[in-house]
Order: C-alpha cells, then sequence, then structure tokens
C-alpha cells in the first residue's frame, strides 16, 4: 500500500508549542522533523549550518531544492519541517498545492501566545528543559501590538484554510491543549502513515509559564477592558481566529466628529494626514477613531450618512526612502531588527550592525539605499525569503487589498494635498478648512542629499507597477 505522504510541513506560528511537537514527532521511529528549515534568519536552528547538506546561502537561491531535499531523505520514513507565517515565503504556494505534502496546523489560543511572547521576550528564555533555570518574568499587554499580532495569525490562518478548500486537500489540526495527550499524538503518526507509536510524552521541554493568565500579566484589567470589543468565544479553538477581518481594517482613522475616513498607506505621509484629521475638529490625535474591526466600521458608516473616504499615495521613490529610515536603519521602537539582520547578513545590505554614528555619512547613505532599492526590487517579485511588508509593498497592490472590504473615494497624492483635502472636508460640511502641513521624515539624510539618475532608475526598476499604474513621473 503506498504511503498518503512523502513529506509534511507543520504550520504553527512562535510560542505555539511548535517545540513540543516537533521533539514527539522526532521520537517516532521513521520521522524527522527540520526545525525551521525555512526560516529567514537561520536554516533549521540557529546554530545549526545545513539541513541534509543544504546551507543557508544554498536555500537562499533555491528554497525548492531544500523541500525536494527533505521529502527524498533515505534516511527516514517520512521528513518535514515547521513553517511560520514569516517564513520564505517563495515556497508556501508550492507546499500547499502538493497534495503529497502533509499538512499539520498547529493552534494556541492568540492571548496566549502574544503573552508567552512577550515574557519570552523579556525573559530571553525560548525554551526551558529545568525548571530550577526558570526565568520569572510578567508580560506587558499593549493593544496595538496584540493587535499586530492578532491580524498576522488570522491572515495566515484564512490563506491556508482557503489554498486547502481550493485545492480539495484537509489538514491535521491540533490544538495547543493536544499536545499533552498521547493519543492524539499517535493519531497523527498514523495519519502521516507511520506505524510507530508514542509510549509516553517527550518530558525534555517544560512548560514555562503555566500560572493562570492573571498571574503572568502586569496589566490585567486593562488587557481585558481592550479584549472586550473581541468576540470571546471566537477566540477559542477554532482554527480560522474568527472574526475575520479585512487585512487592513484595523489600520484605518476616522475624524473625531468629521464623517471622513483616512485609509493610510504605510510608509506614507500618515502623520501629517492624521494632524490635519484632528484639527478639523480642534482635537488632538489622540481622539480620532481607530482600531475598527469590519462590523464597527460598518456600524461607524451606517450611522454616518454623506461619510467621505481618503488614501494618501505617494512617489515610490520618497516612500521607499520613508520605510528605508524608518525601519532599517531604526534600531529603535518601530524598526524591524530581525529583518535588518538578515538584510545584513543574507544580502550584504551596508548598514551599521548598530545604531548610526557619525561614521555613517551621506556617502554611506547613498550606498545603503542604493543596495536598498536592489533588495526591494528582488523582494516585490518573489525572489527573497522576507515577507513583503505594507511599508515598502506597492501602493497599487495596498489599494488592491483595500478591496476586500471597501474602496477610497479619493485617491490623493503627497503633493496634492492642500487643494484635495480641504475639498473632501468642504464635501462634509466644512466651510473653511485649513490646509494640511507638511511633517519632515526623519532621516539621517535627505532624499535630495542623496538623489541621482541611478536612484530614479533602481526606484523605476523596483516600482514600475506604481509608476505605470499612477503616473508618477521622476522624482526631481
Amino acid at each position: 500500500m503506498t504511503a498518503p505522504f512523502d513529506s509534511f510541513v507543520i504550520f504553527a506560528e512562535m510560542r505555539t508549542g511548535s517545540n513540543f511537537l516537533e521533539a514527539n514527532l522526532n521520537a517516532l521511529d521513521g520521522v524527522t522533523c527540520h526545525g525551521e528549515a525555512f526560516n529567514p534568519n537561520f536554516i533549521g536552528y540557529p546554530n545549526s549550518d545545513d539541513i541534509l547538506g543544504i546551507s543557508l546561502e544554498e536555500r537562499e537561491k533555491s528554497p525548492m531544492d531544500l523541500v525536494a531535499q527533505i521529502r527524498r531523505d533515505p534516511s527516514t520514513q517520512i521528513g518535514g519541517f515547521r513553517y511560520f507565517h514569516d517564513h520564505d515565503p517563495r515556497i508556501l504556494q508550492p507546499v500547499l498545492d502538493d497534495p503529497r505534502i502533509a499538512k499539520i496546523i498547529l493552534t494556541r489560543n492568540p492571548v496566549d501566545s502574544y503573552l508567552s511572547l512577550q515574557i519570552a521576550r523579556a525573559t530571553g528564555q525560548w525554551k526551558l528543559t529545568n525548571v530550577k533555570r526558570r526565568k520569572d518574568a510578567k508580560a506587558v499587554f499593549e493593544a496595538d501590538s496584540f493587535d499586530t499580532h492578532m491580524q498576522a495569525l488570522q491572515d495566515f490562518q484564512i490563506l491556508l484554510m482557503n489554498s486547502l478548500q481550493r485545492s480539495g486537500q484537509t489538514a491535521f489540526y491540533i490544538a495547543y491543549e493536544d499536545l499533552q495527550d498521547v493519543d492524539i499524538l499517535n493519531g497523527l503518526a498514523r495519519w502521516l502513515g507511520v506505524n510507530a507509536q508514542l509510549d509516553s510524552l517527550n518530558s525534555a521541554l517544560k512548560r514555562q509559564n503555566p500560572q493562570p493568565t492573571s498571574d503572568k500579566v502586569e496589566n490585567y484589567e486593562e488587557m481585558a477592558d481592550a479584549l472586550a470589543r473581541l468576540d470571546r468565544f471566537n477566540l477559542a479553538r477554532t482554527p480560522n481566529f474568527e472574526p475575520r477581518r479585512g487585512p487592513v481594517v484595523p489600520s484605518y482613522i476616522a475624524g473625531a466628529r468629521t464623517p471622513l475616513l483616512y485609509m493610510p498607506i504605510r510608509s506614507g505621509p500618515e502623520r501629517a494626514v492624521c494632524d490635519w484629521l484632528a484639527a478639523l475638529d480642534g482635537v488632538g490625535t489622540d481622539a480620532l477613531v481607530d482600531k475598527f474591526n469590519q462590523g464597527s466600521l460598518r456600524a461607524w458608516k451606517r450611522e454616518r450618512p454623506g461619510h467621505r473616504s481618503f488614501t494618501v499615495i505617494r512617489h515610490p521613490l520618497a516612500r521607499a526612502h520613508e520605510a528605508f529610515c524608518s525601519k532599517i536603519l531604526n534600531t529603535g521602537k518601530g524598526g524591524f531588527a530581525g529583518i535588518r539582520k538578515t538584510l545584513r547578513r543574507a544580502h550584504a545590505l551596508p548598514i551599521p550592525e548598530g545604531p548610526i554614528d557619525d561614521s555613517y555619512d551621506v556617502d554611506a547613505h547613498r550606498a545603503a539605499f542604493t543596495a536598498w532599492l536592489g533588495f526591494c526590487r528582488a523582494n516585490l517579485s518573489g525572489q527573497t525569503a522576507v515577507r513583503v511588508d505594507g511599508h515598502w509593498a506597492t501602493q497599487a497592490q495596498c489599494i488592491q487589498g483595500m478591496a476586500d472590504f471597501t474602496l477610497p473615494d479619493m485617491i490623493v497624492r503627497e503633493e496634492e494635498m492642500a487643494g484635495y483635502l480641504p475639498a473632501l472636508a468642504m464635501q462634509v460640511g466644512h466651510r473653511a478648512p485649513q490646509d494640511p502641513e507638511h511633517v519632515p521624515n526623519q532621516a539621517p539624510f535627505s532624499l535630495a542629499q542623496i538623489y541621482d539618475d541611478q536612484i530614479e532608475s533602481l526606484a523605476r526598476d523596483a516600482y514600475a507597477r506604481d509608476y505605470t499604474m499612477f503616473g508618477f513621473q521622476d522624482w526631481a
């Protein structure tokens, strides 16, 4: 009888118990799980140099070669790996489309995984094998970061579910709580076509934070209030983490009283627009309405007949420079430390390892930004293991994503905000709205200081779609 599968993938996330699941699978004769084989920052495990003879550099060049190597490994009956939502996106769809690759989907209550992640970051302890060495800390619940965490989980689970539906496949769903049931894990082994069975669970790994949730969070009451707006029944063990929300709805911002809805595109003039929107009602930006989900946004629209929505697009080159300075050069809050590290190591981006100092001059900035534009071109073409983040995705794709729920009434160019935004405010009742004020970007050197024909050409190569779709001319 032919085995149902010749390899497997565990779709999971950080702090969902994937290490424990892998340890138990590896305890089965004939099963080998190769860790996070497609983590952009390492191959398999943080200190590994290769998987089955394929190095990190070789995986970067041809990731599907590693998938093939794992499935044909003669030393095991069936091999596999763990895959998180931010791992190499180039292999995701081919793996999902292949019915010979078994899909194991591991989930955990997103509040629990978020708190566990916050504690691990605070202690630096990601695994526990000896309870005497356990480090103790409490999590601090931050509503915005939890919303980002939740959105990433939802989007990924919906993508998995829809892909399997379209290809007529099914997955083996397993919850974090199920990992303590040896019969369920043996059922997973039988589903994989493996004859071996577990007599007991792996005892090397220990649960790190067994105490009640109220004892793990410094601001428990604040967390409870923040979560009250979510349907708690949909935060349970449903694989796709209902309720579903649009890909960008939580980032939308509405006026405190003015019925205007701003649909931001990341790395655009968000601060300038929010300042203008707040000034219309004579309030601070903290009074603006945000953190929408699809239900609350529909309610907002129904309660405000005549409302208007808009987004603002920025010249692709200026936007790429903003994304580079705020997310890659920035080593503080808001910066993408993991991607920065990967860009330095795997893509040789010539930026300092730590915060920039006096040695980072205008020539260094030009060289680094030039390399960044080259990376953006490869990244947007699906040629890198790094995710395409919304801060540097094409604006055309961002607006297309908005269409999953609603489209803006108006698309305004940044340089034309002074003309169009006040006109939009007049449509909803303002007689003499003020013009938006320019807010300078935080950058060590301005784009004007490094701009030349080469940089313009690289931007056009990377963002050809935006240049074509929106008719952008040269930046200068």
